[in-house]
């Protein structure tokens, strides 16, 4: 079973908010066959934790806008990792310095990944 059109979707308009704030190493990452909890994640990076705020501001306005709420967000005050749930989709927001460390990608990498129509902007610009 793949991800619904729906999950893909909400996929495409937050990996759209992230890279509107110049997030780093975009991917997503079809789940479905491995997880009940969720159809996608979407797993992004900031370069320091004011980006990661307004990566993640952006990420819930623009789902907002689609009648998405958030289910459950962990981890915003420090901005570091924050992680927003929405059901079918569960967004990853790494601070560029911590997300070797949690390894999701290596964690996740059998699972599809996913064609985002988005800006990847390079780690090492400024």
């Amino acid at each position: 079973m793949a991800a619904t059109e729906h999950a893909l979707e909400i996929t495409r308009v937050a990996a759209q908010a992230a890279s509107d704030k110049l997030a780093v190493d975009i991917v997503g990452r079809d789940v479905s066959e491995q997880l009940a909890i969720a159809d996608t994640f979407l797993i992004v990076s900031g370069r320091g934790e004011r980006q990661v705020g307004a990566i993640v501001d952006a990420i819930e306005d623009a789902l907002l806008d689609v009648g998405e709420h958030t289910l459950r967000r962990e981890g915003h005050g420090a901005n570091r990792w924050v992680l927003l749930d929405y059901g079918d989709l569960v967004v990853h927001v790494f601070h560029i310095e911590d997300r070797a460390s949690y390894g999701l990608e290596r964690l996740w990498r059998d699972c599809p990944e996913l064609q985002l129509p988005v800006i990847d902007h390079e780690e090492g610009a400024s």
